[in-house]
């Protein structure tokens, strides 16, 4: 198969501006015609989509939106928190300039936290339910009663709509976040996870069928490479009335301003790690070579990949030309290595990050830039970020980039692209290109995460029942079923969900309180039979067939300590066996505090946080108490794996145990190097007694094994000993493997002998 690099020329682009501003948007000096155009559409539509270019305003234009209901409060949704900070200070200076009275406030978790806690509490669920109400209530300083306007991430989102808060709150916030917006904006709508995007399409149906968008309720999207998934879930709102309109940004207009200079694209297959790094290392190097005055970026997805290429850089006698910026890098020291001529970063820049240089040259911020992509809208998003020239007296000076795409786009037929065809041919090859499609949004709408719905609907559901309005229960779910797709019915995901909220509830209960609370556990009765179903399936049918009653059950867990202990247990084990479904978290532990006196990490901060994992393959360290220094990058990576006891028979465990979403106790974790075992307290204090996760067979599952290690998705070796032998298998800890592995025709079951399903 031909590997040749490809060049291609992608032409300049540019953008409309406005010639006529209407009287509300008389304050938008210079604006641009796709912002005018969001703002007259938001007039009688229910949803708006700005599809223009990364970096043309597209934060304006959301917020113009807000002008249609001045005095109700709206929110401002960034997939990151970097993105939410920023977009806090332009949407001050927005309302500023457009006369508004909004309160403007920012809604990261840890900005949740240091709100005050002297007048609501200390809870966050609290704290953001009186923000909405009043926002004097916790910030006297802002006077009488004003409209809020919530600038936050899409995790704070879910968490609200899904009442995922403190069973004190959850009510109350969910209330909030269904009743008082009048205006809401997600930003980078391509970026968000599935899981994300499974709790907007549930925001966007409410917002139909309960009557939101009547009442005047906007919907802005803002995203420059729509996802094909998501254009079909909108497409299905369509077609159940919601009133949606497009704006592209770039077609309508007389006065166009060039926005992008053309770029002159090379196109290589990624090759593996070493050989990598020194290509890149050398391409720097030359470019600094010849052009020393310009500015330059590299952007790979790893981060270990930019702390090697920042060694191999240094070597070349270009140490003091870089700034590093990565998921660890500290806010103050961002702001310094965004105005080094040459930036090392991993995708942390994709959102938000605009490569501003200070003072501003006339020219691109930008000239060349050297990435990595595995998927079409992360090509296309980096390839957005050179050449920028909207607002720039020079417009006419060439970019350069470099894109390293996995090496199957050449087996798929990459090389057949008209290279003098430009963008649009480009674009046009590429989505078809399966090796860089994003998969997982429609497999997991699909999958049994469908589930995550059923929570908020029970809720509401218990909450209106008697009332006229308990009918739209059934008509959202309906709604959803037709937008994710999915096969089962409500009446069997509110079964499933009273199941799993028993099992949440049991497992708070203290042992010896069973007997009295008992009653007060709402899906007790449906929990006994998912325990039936699962550990005595012939006790099961017994029930099913009437010759025991499920009350005599009750009783019997109720007054007998060792069978509440089983059923406590079952209930702790369902409940985290779930935990990969329900938790954002893809990643075995929460990360650590590191200090990194020496500069492998940080270029100029000495203290990061940085997740365990990486710490433990990557580098060596010493540890004292609480504190952990990083002393020396490892030469050769650490393998992470584990070992688990099985107490029964191999064919057992094979029968039971593989392909199954369950969960490991007392799982042991191992720091290897050529099969020999590098101790280290830190991983007794990593061991968690409950580890949920599927374990496959790589040679059973050598089909879906593979898929795992060419995508480059996170599975760990584990050792199984059984009674007799003890033999490797793959964990796959986290959503991404298990769909992965699901997809690639492997059945997986749940802990409560459900099917994980891919319709």
């Amino acid at each position: 198969m031909n590997r040749e690099k490809l060049t291609i020329t992608l032409e300049t682009k540019s953008i409309p501006a406005c010639t006529s501003l209407p009287p509300e948007l008389a304050f938008m000096a210079n604006a641009l015609q796709h912002q005018v155009d969001v703002f007259e559409q938001a007039r009688n539509h229910d949803m708006i989509l700005d599809l223009a270019p990364t970096g043309t305003g597209k934060t304006k234009a959301g917020l113009s939106v807000i002008l249609h209901q001045p005095s109700q409060s709206a929110i401002y949704i960034a997939p990151t928190n970097a993105l939410v900070h920023q977009q806090k200070e332009a949407a001050e200076k927005f309302v500023r300039n457009a006369g508004l009275s909004h309160f403007v406030v920012s809604a990261s978790a840890k900005d949740v936290r240091n709100w005050p806690s002297d007048r609501v509490g200390s809870r966050p669920g609290e704290k953001i339910y009186n923000l909405l109400r009043n926002p004097a209530t916790l910030f006297p300083e802002v006077g009488k009663e004003r409209p809020v306007l919530l600038v936050t991430n899409p995790d704070l989102v879910y968490y609200a709509t899904f009442f995922a808060y403190n069973k004190l709150d959850r009510v109350n916030i969910a209330s909030s976040f269904y009743n008082t917006f009048g205006t809401v904006i997600f930003d980078e709508f391509h970026l968000y996870d599935a899981k994300q995007l499974v709790s907007l399409l549930f925001y966007f149906a409410l917002s139909k069928h309960f009557g939101f968008f009547e009442h005047g309720r906007r919907v802005v999207l803002l995203t420059a490479t729509p996802e094909p998934a998501c254009e079909n879930a909108l497409k299905s709102l369509e077609a159940q009335g919601v009133k949606i309109a497009r704006i592209d940004g770039e077609s309508s207009g007389t006065n166009f301003l060039p926005s992008q200079t053309s770029v002159q694209l090379e196109l290589r297959p990624q090759p593996e790690r070493e050989l990598l790094l020194a290509e890149i290392a050398d391409e720097v190097a030359k470019r600094f070579q010849q052009h020393p005055n310009q500015n330059g970026a590299v952007i790979l997805d790893s981060k270990d990949y930019i702390n090697r290429l920042a060694d191999l850089l240094r070597k070349k006698g270009l140490g003091r030309v870089f700034g590093r910026i990565t998921g660890s890098t500290p806010s103050e020291e961002r702001l310094w290595a965004a105005q080094q001529p040459l930036i090392l970063a991993t995708s942390t820049v994709d959102v938000g990050f605009n490569f501003e240089r200070h003072p501003a040259p006339t020219r691109q911020n930008l000239d060349w830039l050297i990435f990595s992509a595995r998927e079409v809208a992360v090509f296309w998003q980096r390839v957005g970020r050179v050449g920028r020239v909207l607002g720039k007296t020079e417009t006419d000076i060439p970019s350069e980039a470099l894109a390293y795409l996995p090496d199957s786009a050449w087996e798929q037929g990459l090389t057949s692209v008209n290279s003098s065809g430009g963008r649009e041919a480009l674009k046009q090859k590429l989505f078809e290109l399966p090796c860089l499609e994003r998969p997982f949004l429609l497999a997991y709408w699909q999958s049994e995460a469908f589930l995550e719905i059923a929570r908020p609907l029970l809720e509401m559901e218990e909450r209106l029942d008697g009332l006229p309005e308990s009918e739209l229960v059934q008509k959202l779910f309906d709604s959803l079923k037709l937008t994710l797709g999915g096969k089962r019915s409500w009446q069997d995901y509110r079964y499933r969900m009273r199941v799993l909220r028993a099992a949440e509830t049991l497992k708070k209960t203290p042992l010896k309180s069973i007997k009295k609370q008992w009653k007060f556990i709402k899906g007790g009765q449906a929990l006994i039979k998912s325990f039936l179903q699962a550990n005595y399936p012939d006790k099961f049918q017994e029930l099913k067939s009437g010759n025991v009653t499920i009350e005599e059950w009750e009783h019997e867990f109720q007054e007998y300590e060792d069978a509440a202990q089983e059923i406590k247990s079952f209930a702790e084990e369902l409940n985290a066996s779930y935990a990969p479904i329900f938790q954002f978290r893809e990643g075995l532990f929460e990360n650590l505090h590191i200090r990194d006196p020496q500069g492998l990490i940080l270029d100029r901060s000495e203290e990061t946080d940085l997740d365990p994992i990486h710490l433990l393959r990557y580098y060596e360290f010493a540890t004292q108490g609480e504190d952990i220094e990083i002393t020396s990058r490892a030469e050769i990576p650490y393998q992470i794996s584990l070992r688990w006891r099985y107490h029964g028979s191999r064919q057992d465990f094979l029968n039971t145990q593989v392909n199954k979403l369950l969960v490991l106790k007392d799982c042991r974790i191992e720091r290897k190097r050529d099969d020999a075992i590098a101790p280290t307290p830190l991983i007794k204090k990593l061991e968690t007694s409950l580890l949920p996760g599927v374990i496959i067979c790589p040679i059973a599952s050598a089909a879906a094994y593979y898929r795992l290690k060419k995508e480059r998705i996170m599975s760990y070796p584990i050792t199984v000993r059984c009674q007799e032998v003890e033999k490797e298998y793959a964990f796959l800890p986290g959503i991404a493997g298990i769909l992965t592995v699901a997809m690639s025709g492997v059945r997986i079951r749940l802990l409560d002998e459900e099917n994980f399903w891919i319709v």
